[in-house]
């Protein structure tokens, strides 16, 4: 269990069940494959990040949309959250919606394919309360799958001085008055390029700069993380190890950025942290189910030269 003085990191965005499927290869357009390892999991960015904060030792609050009361998917992962100790106090439930759901299969270089299911009317839930749901929080982690779900909480997080960490990965537009608002805002690279037009993800990030106010980076898988320090883009290499899935790496990384920065962690040094746990959850199957625990992370970094 997180003790009393862990950091609280509220993560707020999307929740997702994700039926995953592990196959050797993706068929062919109007085949078929066989696998004999599936599994149902917790899904969705603010999800997989929350079930990493509190594997990383932080004590972890979920705030988002849900299907109804009666919908048993929703439940599903209410309970799964409670058993990964993820505070679900935020939860918003929409009535006669469904949660999202995604089939996905991994080959066997730990690669996706996703397909996700999105019930239209949990995109009109809303945070009754959002200076609530924030006042005893370290840091907020929010992702931008349902903008105008998170952005009420993300500003009433400034408006306290708390950090927010944006995990940019839905491709948006360059003027997104989302991007203004956090401390913080690591893109995907597919965000970062679908939202600029740019390839080059330096040039992109450049460009990107005047519309935020504070830290910014991008992921690239297994390239290094750009980083934008004094207007010059630098980087930061990631962890070199066998892949066997990648699903939730990013929402891993994420976590391990929001946990390092709230324990006083600078940025570059936190997405080092980041980057172990994503690191090793892309050696395990199972999405959000192979984050790793902290002590397996602090021994990985340790023995790093």
């Amino acid at each position: 269990m997180p003790s009393s003085d862990a950091p609280a990191i509220l993560c707020t965005g999307i929740a997702v069940q994700d039926i995953v499927f592990r196959v050797a290869q993706f068929p062919a357009p109007g085949g078929k494959c066989m696998t004999h390892e599936f599994m149902v999991v917790c899904g969705g960015c603010a999800v997989n990040a929350a079930i990493a904060v509190a594997r990383l030792g932080g004590r972890a609050y979920y705030a988002g949309p849900l299907g109804s009361e009666s919908d048993s998917v929703s439940n599903q992962l209410m309970a799964d959250m409670a058993r990964e100790r993820v505070d679900t106090g935020g939860v918003v439930r929409v009535a006669n919606a469904t949660a999202p759901v995604s089939g996905i299969m991994i080959d066997g270089t730990g690669e996706r394919m996703i397909a996700t299911y999105r019930d239209k009317r949990i995109e009109a839930a809303r945070a009754a309360d959002p200076d609530a749901l924030v006042r005893d929080m370290d840091l907020v982690l929010a992702d931008n799958r349902f903008p105008e779900f998170v952005r009420p909480i993300c500003e009433a997080a400034r408006r306290r001085g708390i950090p927010v960490v944006m995990d940019a990965d839905r491709a948006t537009t360059e003027n997104d008055p989302l991007f203004g608002i956090p401390t913080h805002v690591i893109f995907s690279s597919e965000c970062l390029r679908g939202t600029t037009g740019d390839a080059d993800l330096s040039v992109g990030l450049k460009r990107m700069a005047p519309r935020m106010g504070g830290f910014a980076a991008v992921s690239d898988g297994a390239a290094p993380v750009r980083y934008l320090a004094n207007g010059d883009v630098l980087t930061m290499p990631v962890f070199a190890l066998d892949v066997v899935d990648t699903l939730a790496a990013g929402d891993v990384f994420h976590a391990g950025i929001a946990v390092g920065l709230a324990e006083g962690l600078d940025p570059v040094t936190a997405m080092r942290f980041g980057a172990a746990a994503a690191g090793l959850k892309c050696t395990r199957f199972g999405g959000s189910m192979g984050a790793p625990q902290r002590a397996e992370v602090d021994a990985f970094l340790a023995k790093q030269t």
